[in-house]
């Protein structure tokens, strides 16, 4: 119990990722890692507050959320910080209107966001919709435009699912970046205003958490 003391003597929130550290995806949902659904209990026993960092973008925070309780999580919608809300109110903010190259699972998120007559681009991992047609579907949108903008929900190169290693939205990114000859705009780890903003949800400053 010393040691455990001392290691978070000053902190007072914890970020915690999600994918490959809590659970790993699959068939019927995946299974959580042993011992994480153990230490994320004992973190909310302790004094200190928790927030949920996650790239995830082919469920919504809802769908990601009652996964989790069913694998034994004791966890909150409003526990989460994902890129797809970020993104959204990005895109109100700046009045844009995304053409979505996104998974079905995820397009939910955006069903607030004017998508007609795009004057931007949104990739996240949209797996089996990662196909020719529709990255040369984003690729044209992101040509037509005088100042292409280019929204990547991570920047992932792969993670890790039950039956193996998978693509992330990285790769795609990397590809429209150098076809286009622009810079995508990441929203999720690793960008530091992801991690911020998860910070001012916890009403902690960074140097107080870990």
């Amino acid at each position: 119990m010393a040691a455990w003391g001392e290691r978070l003597a000053g902190v007072r929130g914890v970020l915690l990722d999600i994918s490959g550290v809590l659970y790993d995806g699959g068939e019927g949902g995946g299974a959580a890692i042993a011992g994480s659904v153990e230490a994320v209990a004992r973190l909310k026993r302790s004094r200190l507050k928790v927030r949920f960092c996650t790239n995830e973008s082919q469920k919504s925070r809802g769908d990601l959320v009652r996964l989790l309780r069913r694998l034994g999580f004791d966890i909150s919608e409003g526990e989460v910080t994902a890129p797809a809300p970020a993104t959204c109110l990005i895109l109100k903010e700046r009045g844009l209107r995304p053409h979505l190259l996104v998974h079905d699972g995820v397009r939910s998120e955006f069903g607030q966001i004017d998508t007609s007559n795009p004057n931007c681009v949104v990739i996240a991992d949209a797996g089996e919709d990662f196909s020719y047609q529709n990255m040369n579907k984003a690729f044209q949108v992101l040509m037509e435009l005088e100042k292409p903008i280019l929204f990547s929900l991570g920047k992932g190169r792969y993670y890790k699912e039950t039956s193996g290693l998978m693509l992330d939205v990285g790769p795609y990114m990397k590809a429209l970046e150098y076809a286009c000859g622009i810079e995508a705009e990441v929203v999720g780890k690793p960008s530091p205003e992801f991690f911020k903003s998860a910070l001012r949800e916890m009403g902690v400053d960074a140097s107080q958490a870990q």
